[in-house]
């Protein structure tokens, strides 16, 4: 935890007032439905031995802001001060992600057509995306670029997910989808995070119209 302590309580405010606005956000739009869904972004140094990141708390009402949003975990997802707060279920699935990309901030949100593409495609366990422009979202700049956004399988037991993480990500690709629950992206700051949510959320409502208009020739 020392390193935690190091941390400036300045840069901890930063943290938290930059979540505040990205979560307001993200309820306007209808991505935090029944409660689901999660934030999290790194704080402080980084390695993948030792980092710390705010994370939102278990079972919160994300269209409401408390005082009680979020909580700062380690690497382990064990909470770096005195709380009754429990970090939320994905809270694996985030730390496996920071391990393995050093990212700087990971949004998870459940939507409609997220959920409808990772069934869809779920045979294939990737969801086929080509030359959509949005695809330059991801600084994949390649004329008539085509990506394979991973799918996993939803386990309830989500600690189970993180094996194919570790196994399926891609890293030229911001994120995954987990069959039938949501979509991980995440970027080197909050900012960028937000963006390639938005493009997959973009590229998966394409991807379904199209299919949708493809089945009906």
């Amino acid at each position: 935890m020392s390193g935690f302590t190091r941390i400036s309580l300045e840069e901890k405010r930063r943290v938290l007032g930059e979540f505040t606005e990205v979560k307001a956000e993200f309820a306007s739009r209808g991505w935090f439905a029944g409660t689901g869904g999660n934030l999290s972004m790194r704080i402080g140094p980084y390695s993948p031995e030792q980092f710390f990141f705010a994370v939102t708390a278990s079972g919160k009402d994300k269209t409401r802001s408390t005082p009680e949003d979020f909580l700062f975990v380690d690497q382990d997802g064990t909470p770096c001060e005195t709380t009754s707060l429990k970090p939320s279920a994905e809270t694996s699935l985030h730390r496996e992600i920071y391990r393995l990309t050093g990212a700087g901030a990971i949004f998870h949100i459940h939507s409609v057509f997220n959920n409808i593409v990772s069934e869809w495609f779920w045979d294939r366990r990737s969801v086929p995306i080509e030359g959509v422009e949005l695809i330059k979202a991801f600084n994949i700049w390649d004329e008539d670029a085509r990506i394979d956004v991973p799918i996993l399988t939803n386990y309830a037991d989500v600690p189970r997910i993180v094996p194919e993480i570790t196994e399926r990500l891609d890293p030229r690709i911001p994120g995954l989808l987990i069959r039938k629950h949501g979509v991980c992206a995440w970027g080197k700051d909050a900012f960028e995070a937000k963006k390639h949510l938005e493009a997959f959320e973009f590229l998966f409502e394409y991807v379904y119209r199209w299919e949708l208009l493809n089945n009906r020739k």
